[in-house]
């Protein structure tokens, strides 16, 4: 049995897929002749909200955070993207500034792209434009439900459904029935969850004293999904 079938995870994750899947051989060729690659260490920034885009960047392995920092400074994770996912080119589609910031949540590869290049073979590319038109539109509709978790649903309930959602994305070498280790620091899953550090960690000690969950420092090791998807009460 997949996620899929348990509960809506499209409605609350963008596409798996690569937006560069698809691509012919000498169009990657030539998006990637001038990347750029860089490893990132847990905490470093690969952009922030403000900045001139020149371009955007492609995670080869690890995994990003995407933020707003408000007046305050306190920071509001968007989204936890995986290798695979494209950033940034919202901004240099629109020929505007960043509109997040990006940092690393662990250590990651990440390829900078030109935007010269992406436009470039966007415009050559029937395919790239379909599945960027395609990524945008469920991206619109990810980010509406998010802004209708956020209004109407205790914290709990979008605890549990990042925990889902989070559960798909540290899935690795996955087999039916084993458990997922999600590795995230409480104050970062505070942030994804839009409430305090003190909160996430009260609610994941009542997960742990039910069994749906297990604690080993910033690992959460995810037991029972079929309990998360009752919590997260979506269907």
């Amino acid at each position: 049995m997949s996620i899929q079938d348990i509960f809506p995870i499209d409605k609350w994750s963008f596409r798996r897929e690569s937006i560069l899947s698809g691509l012919s051989a000498d169009d990657q060729e030539l998006l990637m002749a001038h990347r750029l690659e860089q490893v990132y260490e847990k905490g470093e920034n690969i952009f922030r909200e403000g900045g001139f885009a020149q371009g955007i960047f492609y995670i080869i392995e690890g995994k990003i955070k995407k933020f707003k920092v408000d007046s305050n400074g306190k920071e509001q994770i968007i989204y936890v993207a995986n290798a695979g996912e494209l950033m940034g080119y919202h901004a240099v589609l629109a020929e505007d500034r960043y509109p997040d910031s990006a940092a690393a949540l662990e250590k990651s590869k990440v390829a900078f792209i030109p935007k010269e290049d992406f436009l470039a073979i966007l415009d050559r590319s029937p395919v790239l434009s379909r599945r960027l038109l395609k990524t945008l539109s469920h991206e619109f509709a990810v980010l509406a439900n998010a802004v209708s978790l956020f209004a109407q649903k205790p914290a709990r309930q979008r605890l549990a459904v990042q925990l889902i959602v989070l559960r798909e994305k540290y899935k690795v070498d996955f087999s039916p029935g084993m458990p997922v280790t999600i590795t995230m620091s409480r104050d970062d899953l505070a942030s994804l969850v839009g409430t305090t550090k003190e909160n996430v960690v009260r609610m994941l000690t009542e997960l742990k004293e039910e069994g749906i969950v297990e604690t080993k420092g910033r690992k959460i090791v995810v037991h029972d999904v079929n309990r998360l998807v009752k919590i997260a009460d979506y269907r």
